[in-house]
C-alpha cells in the first residue's frame, strides 16, 4: 500500500458569511502529482492554505508523512517539508536567482560566499531539469524562468510536498511541456505535488489521481484520469453538464473598424512596449493576440482605449483617427473593454453591482436627469442586466468586492456589452475563471460577433484562441511576429518565445 504524505480529515474552514471548506478530507500519496479541481469559490486554495499554514482550520485534523501537524506559519509548514508556490510570483526583481532562493534562511548567517551558492543552485537546476543561470537578475528573466526560481526556493529548502496554484496560467506550450517534465521528475524522487488547475486537459494529461471541490465539499476523491473523462470532471464541478462544443457559425467579416498603423508605445517604465505595430480587425471578425505576459498585450489594449498615449503611429476606429485622445472619445466610438486586471482596472471594488454598471451610462437618459442621477432608472437597468447576464448576487446593491471572479467579470461584461459596442477589446477575458463560467463568457463574445461587433481578444489560453478567433497573430517583445494560418499549437508556441517561424505561418510584414 502506497504511503501518504499528507492526510487531511473532516477540514473546517469559515470566513464571515461564507463556509469555504466543509468537512473536508484529502489525501496526498508520496511520489504523486495530484490535481485539485474546482470552481472559483470551491474552496481549493483555502484548503491548501490550510496545508501551508497560511489559515488554521476551525475543525479537522491533519497529518504529515504519519505525524500529527498544526502549522501556525507558512514557515512552519516549509519546516515539515511542506511548500506552496502561489499563481503570483514572490521574487524581489533587482536580485539575482542565487539572492532571491537564499532569502529568509537562517544560513549563511554572517560570511556570504556568493559563488560557492551560485554552483549550489546550479546542481540543484541541474538535478530537476530547471536550467536557469544563478547569476541572473529576477528582472532578466521569462515568467517561465521565473516559476522554475519559485520551485528552487522549495527545493533548496527541502520540501517534500509542493503545492502549486495555477502553474501554468502564464506559461508558453512549450514552457508548460517544460513544467509538466519537472514535476514528473520530482515525482520521481519521490516528492509530492498538489497540481491546482482549471484547465481540465492539462490535468487529465499530467496527474496521477483528481480530487474535485463544489461549494467547499469534495464531490470526487482520488479519481485516476483513466477512470473518468473531461465532460464528467466538469460536470463535478459545476453540477450541471458544461457543453465544451461553441456554437461558432461561419460569416464573412464587414468594413475595417479598428485600424493601427505602425503603432509604438512605451511601458510605465519608459521602456518601449510596442514596437510599430499595425492591424486591422473588421466587423463580426475575432482576431485572437497570442502571446506571453507581458509582451506588449496589455500596453497594446490601452493605446486603442485611450490610457496610454502612443509615441508614434495612429490609431483609427471607423476611419476617425483617435490617437492620444481621452478615454471618454474611444466610449464615444462605441469602444469597449474588458481589462486583465478586473478588480483594480475594471471595476470600483467598493462600489455597488448598480454603480459599476452604469459607469458608461449614466451621462445620458434615462439614467441622466439634468445634473442630477436618475436612481430609480439605474437601479432598473442594472436590475434588468444582473437577470440578463446571470450575475449571482444577493441584490445589485452589493459591492462588488464581495463577488466571485465569475460573477465579477459577468458584471464587467454586462457594463460593455450592454452598450452594444461596434468594438470590443477583450483581454484575458477568461483568466482565472472556472470551466462553467468560461463557457458563458465565450457565449458572449460569440453573440457580439454574430451582432456584427469587430473583436480584438487577448488570451494565454491557446485553447480559446482556437475556438473563438477567426484570426491568431502572434506577440513578442512588443512586436507582431507572425499570423498563424492553421492551429499549429508548435508554431504559435515558437513564435510566442521568440522562435522562428516555418513554412505554415505567414510572415507578418509581407501581408500588412
Amino acid at each position: 500500500m502506497t504511503e501518504n504524505a499528507v492526510e487531511m480529515r473532516g477540514i473546517v474552514k469559515k470566513f464571515p458569511g461564507v463556509l469555504a471548506n466543509d468537512r473536508v478530507d484529502f489525501e496526498l500519496r508520496v511520489g504523486e502529482i495530484h490535481a485539485l479541481l474546482g470552481e472559483n469559490g470551491a474552496g481549493k486554495s483555502t484548503l491548501m492554505s490550510v496545508l501551508a499554514g497560511l489559515y488554521k482550520p476551525e475543525a479537522g485534523s491533519l497529518t504529515v508523512f504519519g505525524q500529527p501537524a498544526s502549522f501556525n506559519s507558512p514557515r512552519a509548514a516549509i519546516a515539515r517539508g511542506i511548500g506552496m508556490i502561489h499563481q503570483h510570483f514572490t521574487l524581489i526583481p533587482s536580485q539575482t536567482v542565487t539572492e532571491n532562493i537564499l532569502l529568509g534562511l537562517d544560513e549563511p548567517r554572517f560570511i556570504l560566499r556568493l559563488a560557492d551558492y551560485d554552483q549550489r543552485m546550479a546542481e540543484l537546476g541541474d538535478r530537476f531539469g530547471l536550467k536557469v543561470n544563478p547569476t541572473t537578475k529576477i528582472w532578466q528573466l521569462s515568467v517561465g524562468e521565473q516559476q522554475r526560481v519559485e520551485i528552487l526556493k522549495m527545493l533548496y529548502r527541502g520540501v517534500r510536498v509542493l503545492i502549486m496554484d495555477e502553474p501554468t496560467a502564464v506559461l508558453a506550450p512549450q514552457e508548460i511541456e517544460g513544467l509538466i517534465k519537472t514535476l514528473r521528475s520530482m515525482a520521481a524522487e519521490g516528492k509530492s505535488i498538489v497540481f491546482i488547475s482549471h484547465k481540465l486537459n492539462e490535468v487529465m494529461h499530467v496527474a496521477d489521481r483528481v480530487t474535485v471541490l463544489r461549494l467547499g465539499k469534495v464531490t470526487a476523491a482520488g479519481l485516476r484520469p483513466a477512470e473518468t473523462t473531461i465532460p464528467e470532471l466538469a460536470r463535478l464541478m459545476v453540477g450541471r453538464r458544461v457543453i465544451f462544443e461553441l456554437d461558432k457559425k461561419p460569416q464573412t467579416p464587414g468594413e475595417v473598424v479598428l485600424e493601427l498603423d505602425q503603432v509604438s508605445a512605451d511601458n510605465d517604465k519608459g521602456l518601449p512596449a510596442l514596437k510599430r505595430v499595425s492591424l486591422t480587425v473588421r466587423a463580426g471578425e475575432i482576431v485572437g493576440v497570442a502571446g506571453v505576459a507581458g509582451n506588449g498585450q496589455s500596453e497594446l489594449a490601452e493605446v486603442i482605449t485611450g490610457l496610454r498615449k502612443c509615441t508614434s503611429g495612429q490609431v483609427m476606429v471607423h476611419k476617425e483617427n483617435i490617437t492620444n485622445q481621452p478615454a471618454l472619445v474611444a466610449i464615444n466610438q462605441s469602444v469597449a473593454h474588458v481589462p486583465e486586471d478586473r478588480t483594480h482596472v475594471g471595476s470600483a471594488p467598493n462600489l455597488s453591482i448598480t454603480d459599476n454598471v452604469i459607469m458608461k451610462s449614466y451621462r445620458h437618459a434615462p439614467l441622466a436627469n439634468a445634473w442630477s442621477l436618475n436612481y430609480i432608472a439605474a437601479r432598473q437597468q442594472a436590475e434588468h442586466l444582473k437577470d440578463e447576464y446571470s450575475i449571482l448576487a444577493p441584490n445589485v446593491e452589493t459591492q462588488v468586492r464581495l463577488l466571485s471572479g465569475g460573477n465579477l467579470q459577468r458584471t464587467i461584461l454586462a457594463r460593455e456589452l450592454s452598450a452594444k459596442p461596434k468594438l470590443l477589446i477583450a483581454m484575458q477575458p477568461t483568466r482565472g475563471l472556472d470551466v462553467g463560467a468560461i463557457e458563458g463568457v465565450q457565449r458572449l463574445l460569440l453573440t457580439q460577433r454574430q451582432a456584427g461587433a469587430a473583436i480584438l481578444i487577448s488570451s494565454e489560453e491557446l485553447e480559446e484562441l482556437f475556438a473563438l478567433a477567426d484570426r491568431i497573430v502572434v506577440m513578442y517583445g512588443g512586436e507582431i511576429v507572425g499570423e498563424v494560418i492553421d492551429h499549429d499549437v508548435e508554431q504559435i508556441g515558437l513564435l510566442m518565445t521568440g522562435g522562428k517561424k516555418k513554412e505554415s505561418a505567414k510572415v507578418y510584414e509581407e501581408t500588412h
